[in-house]
């Protein structure tokens, strides 16, 4: 089953790594998977195409100037035999010999999509770890087995051509500290066009979150800065990067209408931060309340509104008939009314019919 856009492919792989014991983050420093594993020297990036292509060969050669292992996947679509993006066992070769680990993706419709490893980083010639007989194990299963045998033998890559060995720790660096800096993964990897959760944005997120729930309605950077640790607020409220802040004053900042609805946007970060944070926790509750007590507020008006309309009707009822038993009265010359009443009667019957 051919898949339509990249990003369905980073479910399984996400999955695939998690089963091994890393934590996995999607679109770090524009890379597609970034996975992390506690006591490993070197984080793990994986790069997500449909298809093999040149661009993903070149953009693993160019990944690896960041210092990580750097794997390539794509789907192994079963249908198209003898396509040049089938040839899965010369690839592996050419991805060894480069110091890039090679994985595959194969979708259906009725089970679970299968991973399939065709070789790992620094793996010898013709050896591969690959299910016998060709197709992959189940995605759970491989990943099981490639847990057990971590624990034997701890993955380590193997050296990668890049550039200058500082240039690799500067790259790792910044690698880590990016990945460090989200509180989870609320992207998708192999995302286009879309907007991203980057550690940048949790920041000023950050900030929002204080100044929609503190009880001004300004604040000066020192003060959002000790509600929510923020390493230097002021510099992120003054350049006001994504329009969210504005001066309300010397010195104070005040929430706008767009970074209002970027905490309903970003609703899952939000939720993270709000129960790390004692004081947007109490105001997640206050508010809360205040909109149980508007439910019920508005509820009770409906009841009453309700209560009003049918006393209104006994009212018109009972009117309607007495009005009527005038005019009756006075048509067959009883003498309960005058002709005035009467004719007051028969106004007010029809003007009640009327409403």
């Amino acid at each position: 089953m051919a898949v339509k856009y990249e990003t369905e492919l980073y479910p399984a792989l996400k999955a695939f790594w998690t089963a091994r014991g890393y934590e996995v983050k999607a679109e770090v420093k524009g890379c597609d998977l970034v996975a992390i594993r506690e006591g490993d020297a070197l984080p793990v990036i994986v790069e997500m195409k449909k298809t093999f292509t040149l661009a993903l060969l070149l953009q693993g050669l160019e990944r690896q100037r960041t210092g990580a292992a750097v794997w390539l996947a794509v789907e192994r679509n079963r249908v198209k035999k003898g396509a040049h993006n089938q040839r899965f066992g010369e690839i592996s070769d050419l991805c060894r010999r480069l110091s890039l680990g090679f994985m595959s993706v194969t979708f259906y419709k009725t089970k679970p999509p299968v991973i399939e490893v065709w070789c790992e980083i620094g793996s010898p010639p013709d050896t591969g770890i690959r299910a016998a007989g060709g197709p992959a194990a189940v995605a759970e299963n491989i990943a099981a087995a490639y847990a057990a045998t971590a624990v034997a033998a701890p993955f380590v890559p193997a050296a990668v051509p890049t550039a200058r060995s500082g240039g690799r720790r500067k790259g790792t660096a910044k690698l880590l500290k990016e990945f460090a800096g989200r509180s989870g993964d609320y992207n998708v990897g192999g995302s286009t066009k879309r907007k991203l959760v980057t550690a940048y944005r949790e920041r000023a997120l950050q900030c929002a979150l204080a100044l929609r729930c503190a009880n001004a309605t300004a604040l000066a950077p020192r003060e959002v800065g000790a509600l929510t640790g923020v390493a230097d607020p002021g510099q992120l409220l003054r350049s006001n990067y994504y329009g969210w802040f504005a001066k309300a004053g010397r010195g104070l900042y005040a929430l706008t209408p767009v970074g209002l609805a970027a905490l309903d946007e970003y609703a899952e970060a939000v939720s993270y931060w709000t129960t790390r944070f004692p004081w947007a926790a109490a105001a997640a509750v206050r508010a809360e309340a205040e909109v149980e007590a508007e439910v019920a507020s508005e509820a009770e008006a409906n009841t009453l509104h309700a209560a009003d309309d049918d006393t209104a009707k006994e009212d018109t009822a009972y009117n309607d008939t007495a009005f009527s038993d005038i005019a009756y009265d006075n048509a067959n010359g009883g003498d309960t009314v005058d002709d005035e009443a009467a004719d007051m009667a028969t106004y007010y019957i029809e003007e009640l019919h009327q409403t």
